[in-house]
Order: C-alpha cells, then sequence, then structure tokens
C-alpha cells in the first residue's frame, strides 16, 4: 500500500486552468499507480479550465461545492459527490461560478509514452 496524505501532497500545473489548485494524489511521482493518476483540485471562485479535450477518457467527481461542466452536447452543474465521464477527444471546460470554492477529484489514465 502506498498512501498520500494530503499535507505532503504534490503540487502540479494543470495546462489552461486558472484560478486552480492541483496537488497529485496517486500515480506519477505520488505512487506507483501503473493504468491511471489520480489529482485533487481546488476551483477559486471563477476559477476555470479552458475548454480542451485529450485523447484520453477522464472522471471528474466533485467533493465541495458546484462546477459547471460544458461539452458540445451542453452543460451540466454537478454538486457534492456528482461525476461526470469525459470520453477520449470529448472537449470540455469546467468553471466555478460561485462565491465559494470548490474542489474536484480527477481521475484518468496515463497519456501515452508518459509512464
Amino acid at each position: 500500500m502506498q498512501v498520500t496524505r494530503l499535507g505532503e501532497a504534490e503540487p502540479y500545473e494543470a495546462p489552461k486552468h486558472f484560478d486552480v489548485r492541483a496537488l497529485r494524489l496517486q500515480g506519477f511521482d505520488a505512487s506507483d499507480a501503473a493504468n491511471f493518476w489520480v489529482g485533487l483540485s481546488h476551483y477559486l471562485p471563477g476559477g476555470r479550465a479552458e475548454m480542451d479535450a485529450t485523447p484520453i477518457e477522464k472522471v471528474y467527481v466533485v467533493l465541495d461545492g458546484e462546477l459547471t461542466v460544458t461539452t458540445d452536447a451542453g452543460e451540466e452543474t454537478l454538486g457534492p459527490l456528482d461525476s461526470c465521464w469525459l470520453a477520449p477527444g470529448e472537449a470540455r471546460s469546467v468553471v466555478n461560478r460561485t462565491n465559494r470554492p470548490a474542489s474536484m477529484l480527477v481521475v484518468m489514465p496515463y497519456p501515452a509514452g508518459a509512464r
């Protein structure tokens, strides 16, 4: 078992994210997870991730607050313990439209050649 304590989790820069602080909980340098990694993203009020797509699927789980996820198919506002799956290549944006911080788990397989 490999444990990552929140107080020891390392921050990472998420491209095209603004007013978002991200921590690596599992995978990459945080653990030996072989097939996926897990991050924790804290979105400040007005924080956002620009519309973008990656070639790999991803799962978002909102832990606290509200985040609005927009795709070409529409938008959904997710609250605590709501989750969504995004298909490989599916473009999305994320925004915190509230005046409270919001926190979200991000679960993704590794990009090709990253592990």
